[in-house]
């Protein structure tokens, strides 16, 4: 049975929501109950389509836009969701860009959008919603990882992107850690790849890559009364996938 968390009152803030896994993840939780806050950077009109469809499901949501790379654009963001909805209870870490390239021939600013959006974005974000969760004596923040980010496996492409999802799962640990005694819960889901992906389905354990409701499931559950005591955990979300045997 799958695991659907009581989110009535609460309001969820996924980054990098407008399309794709987050637009998934955040549908989701609306259907969970939780008022939405859909964030983008660039995709309004994608942003705008996804808020009306959480409207469908009976709850409150809004839209705001803002670079996570940038501490002024994410306080901003913070506080618009707030004038609309509410404090933000809930905050899950989507947003992530990659360059496929071999690392030799990614320019430094592709190297650093990478990084800046994966890594800082999430940091920024995660530092911006603490005081209010603190405050309140509950919160979870939940980020998106990448399942081989914490095995002793190196790929040779997209550096930047697995270097800066290991410090995420990095920063998931050391959050947790610190906010042990504040009613807040840091956790991390990390699938392999999304049914999103072009890869041919022979490249994936079980035969396909994962679903969108595969990995809202360990969200879900993070998010649950069952994982009040769960903190600074990662679900992998890889059907099992060994990258040691599997190249």
């Amino acid at each position: 049975m799958a695991i659907t968390p009581d989110l009535t009152g609460r309001t969820v803030l996924v980054t990098g929501s407008a399309r794709r896994v987050g637009r998934e993840l955040l549908l989701s939780l609306a259907d969970c109950g939780a008022d939405v806050v859909v964030h983008y950077r660039d995709s309004e009109a994608a942003a705008t389509a996804t808020a009306a469809e959480a409207r469908e499901r009976g709850v409150e949501a809004t839209t705001v836009q803002g670079d996570v790379t940038d501490p002024a654009a994410v306080d901003d963001l913070f506080t618009a969701a707030a004038e609309t909805l509410d404090t933000v209870d809930v905050l899950v870490n989507n947003v992530g860009d990659f360059d496929s390239r071999h690392w030799s021939e990614i320019e430094w600013e592709s190297w650093r959008n990478v990084v800046e959006s994966t890594f800082y974005g999430t940091v920024l974000c995660s530092r911006r919603a603490l005081p209010a969760m603190r405050e309140r004596g509950w919160g979870r923040i939940v980020n998106i990882g990448f399942a081989d980010s914490d095995r002793r496996h190196a790929h040779p492409v997209n550096f930047p992107y697995f270097v800066a999802k290991t410090g995420v799962l990095m920063f998931t640990r050391m959050l947790a850690a610190d906010t042990r005694d504040d009613g807040i819960t840091v956790n991390a889901v990390s699938p392999f790849a999304v049914e999103n992906t072009e890869a041919g389905v022979e490249s994936f354990p079980r035969g396909r890559p994962a679903s969108f409701a595969d990995v809202a499931a360990p969200l879900r559950f993070f998010l649950s009364d069952a994982a009040a005591y769960v903190s600074g955990q990662n679900v992998a979300v890889d059907g099992g996938r060994l990258p040691e045997l599997d190249g």
